[in-house]
């Protein structure tokens, strides 16, 4: 469980909406960013894209191993460009969550 310590992992759940039209070039334009860049990133733990199936929104759920890593991420500016172009497609609703409990199948 976070404490609100700035080591403790950290959850980024990012919400794009999007006309339709545009969710595929917002997907591959994420996958872009992700892959090679933000995925070699210093504590990035892992992270999935979903796409509503209605195409209205793309949801990015991402792990870092502390806020501390993801704020030095973003200060690469190698995804910028990707960011930038993908706000041009959709708005962007940004949120930093603690874990409270994970759950998994009983066994």
């Amino acid at each position: 469980m976070n404490n609100g310590n700035d080591t403790d992992p950290v959850t980024l759940i990012n919400v794009f909406s999007v006309d339709p039209a545009d969710q595929q070039q917002l997907v591959d334009l994420l996958i872009k960013a992700t892959d090679g860049i933000v995925d070699g990133a210093p504590g990035f733990l892992g992270s999935r894209l979903h796409r509503r199936v209605d195409g209205t929104k793309v949801t990015m759920v991402a792990q870092w191993r502390s806020a501390g890593d993801y704020a030095a991420m973003r200060a690469d500016r190698r995804p910028l460009p990707f960011l930038e172009e993908a706000l041009k497609l959709a708005s962007f609703a940004p949120g930093m969550y603690e874990v409270v409990r994970d759950f998994a199948p009983r066994q």
